[in-house]
């Protein structure tokens, strides 16, 4: 650190930083930068074919056999008759009808009623929106392949690898609230990776600042992207202010001390609060109207079941140390249709990318602290910081598919790896390839209409936690 005079300043190895502290010692103008030019992005018009294309194919693979069973599936239990209750004529009579599942905001509960005024109050009715939010979670990942690689096969790839993943597939057929956050939450991570490297990111970060406030009006855990994306917008202006420098700063640094010069304090906030607050506040307009009392009550009931040690066990809980690792499964569905057959929904994931995944995200974290790479720094974060937050909640309560956002930005720590200098380009539609033989495999206990005997059943069951 240099607290006199910048022509002290000696070379330092690459991940060095040196903090240049104080007005009068900051020169008129920052040390020279490498010329910094915005990779290349493909066409829009291109790109838009493509998403709508993506889009199209996830939505009719997820339609299919989407009725079965044409009852309850584990958690529907409690949002489907929430749902009901929305579109009850006495649902303005809380005293009377008090309100089903008030521990969470209620933006995908509105669009499952909505679907079942659509559709009938039935399966289809119940799970339709969900085959929706699935595809667009799918297509987000494209758009945040195209922002990290700016090339459409690397992008495509990690699109399809995500879909191949099983964790969304299975969570995109049942009518549960986890996949509309992560539909909002990774169409927002894809607004902010775009705006990243902007000279002027304003809108784009807008658009994922009221993003993030609908992911959150789903499910609150559709606040930890967008946290994670003010911490690094601060780390980022704490190091202008200190008027940081890297000795050998290189255009693919994740820092530069001329990175969004027009964005004031007064942006981040309408972006990453105002905008947020306004697009979740929302969501509760149609059940209380303009009532603060009320809205304050709900934000309250809310933070209470959701921060409130839980005392009694489940069958199928485990703790977040043990998710990357597939360790313990949630049994959605298992129902004996035979003396031999069962119909099995297991929420899993494919273990031919889960695991895989764990060794590309550490070539990922060697990438942000050694070359100081901004694509390894938006990946690390979006995965470390969607995983890790679970460790700081008090629940004692948790389950598999609170990995499902990690899980799903893992399909972009592979591509990252399988795309690296010196491999061949095949290498990568190898792997998905591989991870397409490792969904099918695991098909038959993730989608109920296809059933399965229990011979393959007990034998997709690898280890002694699984069962």
């Amino acid at each position: 650190m240099l607290s006199d005079s910048c022509g002290r300043m000696r070379s330092m190895k690459s991940a060095v930083f040196v903090f240049l502290r104080g007005e009068a010692d900051l020169p008129r103008k920052i040390a020279p930068q490498q010329p910094f030019e915005l990779p290349a992005v493909p066409k829009v018009s291109q790109s838009a074919v493509i998403a709508v294309a993506i889009f199209l194919v996830a939505h009719l693979a997820l339609l299919i056999g989407l009725t079965a069973p044409e009852k309850f599936v584990f958690d529907e239990v409690h949002y489907v008759p929430a749902a009901r209750q929305m579109l009850a004529p006495t649902m303005s009579q809380p005293m009377l009808n008090p309100m089903l599942n008030p521990m969470h905001p209620p933006l995908a509960k509105e669009m499952i009623a909505a679907s079942i005024a659509a559709f009938g109050d039935n399966a289809l009715g119940w799970r339709y929106p969900s085959t929706l939010f699935g595809a667009l979670a799918i297509v987000a990942i494209y758009l945040c392949g195209l922002a990290l690689f700016s090339a459409q096969g690397p992008a495509i790839a990690a699109a399809a690898i995500a879909g191949f993943n099983q964790m969304v597939y299975v969570q995109a057929r049942i009518a549960m609230l986890d996949i509309y956050a992560l539909g909002f939450g990774l169409l927002a991570i894809a607004a902010f990776m775009h705006g990243f490297r902007r000279e002027r990111p304003h809108a784009l970060f807008a658009f994922a600042g009221a993003l993030f406030g609908l992911a959150a009006a789903c499910k609150w855990s559709g606040l930890f992207p967008l946290g994670i994306c003010i911490v690094m917008i601060a780390v980022i202006r704490l190091l202008q202010g200190w008027h940081t420098l890297f000795a050998d700063a290189k255009p693919s640094d994740w820092y530069r001390p001329d990175l969004w010069p027009d964005l004031r304090v007064q942006h981040v906030a309408l972006c990453f609060a105002v905008l947020p607050a306004l697009t979740y506040l929302a969501a509760f307009v149609p059940l209380y109207g303009a009532s603060l009392p009320d809205l304050i009550e709900a934000q309250r009931r809310i933070f209470a079941d959701n921060t409130t040690t839980a005392i009694a066990g489940h069958t199928y809980m485990s703790a977040w140390p043990s998710w990357p690792l597939l360790a313990r499964p949630v049994w959605f569905l298992f129902d004996k249709t035979s003396e031999n057959n069962v119909s099995a929904i297991v929420c899993l994931g494919n273990p031919l990318v889960a695991w895989p995944a764990l060794l590309a995200l550490a070539v990922v974290l060697r990438d942000f602290i050694v070359a100081r790479r901004w694509d390894a720094l938006l990946i690390a974060a979006f995965y470390f910081g969607s995983w890790l937050a679970w460790a700081l909640l008090p629940r004692t309560l948790g389950f598999l598919y609170y990995y499902l956002p990690a899980a799903t930005v893992a399909s972009l720590a592979l591509v990252y790896v399988l795309r690296r200098d010196g491999l061949p380009r095949w290498l990568l539609w190898a792997y998905v390839g591989v991870a397409a033989i490792g969904f099918a495999v695991m098909l038959p206990i993730s989608a109920a209409f296809i059933g399965t005997s229990m011979q393959t059943f007990n034998r997709l069951m690898l280890f002694q936690s699984w069962i």
